[in-house]
Formats: structure tokens, sequence, C-alpha cells
């Protein structure tokens, strides 16, 4: 009997984490934990990689699956950045203006 390997096997139980931009319009992000805030020029999100901002223009959500961890966003982006630990001052000050 022959053994074989299945490639959708989890192989930890961290969610996978991936980020799909096709033309600069569109984003389709997996292992969302939470939307922590967004508007019509930035998104704040809580990934199981940390903290993923987005910026943009015209931004809007397209879809949001809470029980996947999946969001798609639409419009024209200009940045992502991971906000972890290593940028700690960088995410204090992106959370203040966020906040005020």
């Amino acid at each position: 009997m022959s053994q074989y390997y299945e490639p959708n096997t989890p192989k930890s139980s961290v969610p996978d984490h991936d980020v799909i931009m096709r033309g600069r319009r569109t984003l389709e992000i997996t292992g969302v934990k939470q939307v922590e805030s967004f508007d019509n020029e930035e998104f704040l999100l809580e990934t199981v990689m940390g903290f993923l901002a987005i910026k943009g223009q015209n931004l809007q959500m397209k879809n949001l699956d809470v029980d996947k961890g999946v969001v798609s966003i639409k419009g024209k982006i200009y940045d992502l950045v991971y906000l972890d630990d290593q940028h700690g001052e960088k995410a204090k000050g992106f959370f203040s203006k966020l906040f005020k």
C-alpha cells in the first residue's frame, strides 16, 4: 500500500495568511482575525501575522467572512504595511492618528 502527500493537510493550528493583489485594484486577504477600523482611505486589519495597514483611495470592503478569516477590498491601493513589534513606535503613531 503506497502513501501519498496531501498538500491541503494543515501542518499547524495557525491559519494561513495570504495577500493577493490584482492590478492594485482588488485585494483578497486570508488569516484575518479582526477588522479594527476602515474608511475609504485606510483599513487596519488584525491578521495571524500581525496588524496590516492598507492605504489607498476609494477603498471599499467587497467581502467579509469572519468564520474563514477572509476580507476582500477594492479600490486604488497605495500602501500595504505590517505594524509589528519591530515598528512599535510607528504602530503607536498610527494608532494615535486613528483614535484622536
